[in-house]
């Protein structure tokens, strides 16, 4: 009996290293809640982020270009599509000062611009698409 007790142990160790091997200790966690978005992730021990427009700022945002005045905007020739490329002459535009102070804190990497009629979350650096609120903006 304490042999196949032993066996049995033995399999679930060698079970729990080779899980450790697979994953090389790697944590990754990944919610696209609307709750958590705009919060950091961790993975492999690095400061990834995983950044989204919460519910609270898509609401904030069309709002206010619910209430401002139209503008004459560019539509922007490319679509707009998450983990796309944002290109530097689209016609990308910062959101009004007014309206970034009523939204919550990115981390660094990251900024808001307005494409035409719709609100883009993009990292800095890449110009990697990282969300899309589509024709909030006037």
């Amino acid at each position: 009996m304490y042999k196949y007790l032993l066996f049995a142990l033995s399999g679930l160790v060698l079970s729990g290293c080779a899980a450790h091997t697979a994953t090389s200790g790697r944590v990754e966690i990944k919610d696209d809640s609307a709750a958590t978005a705009g919060r950091v992730a961790v993975k492999d021990n690095s400061a990834a982020t995983v950044v989204r427009f919460s519910a609270g700022d898509r609401a904030v945002i069309e709002n206010y270009y619910r209430k401002s005045a139209p503008a004459k905007t560019s539509p922007g020739s490319m679509p707009l599509i998450r983990g796309g490329w944002l290109p530097a002459d689209i016609g990308a535009e910062p959101l009004p000062p007014a309206l970034e102070r009523k939204l919550s804190p990115l981390p660094s990497s990251h900024e808001r611009q307005k494409v035409g009629r719709n609100v883009v979350l993009i990292e800095k650096k890449t110009r990697v698409i990282a969300d899309v609120l589509y024709k909030v903006a006037k």
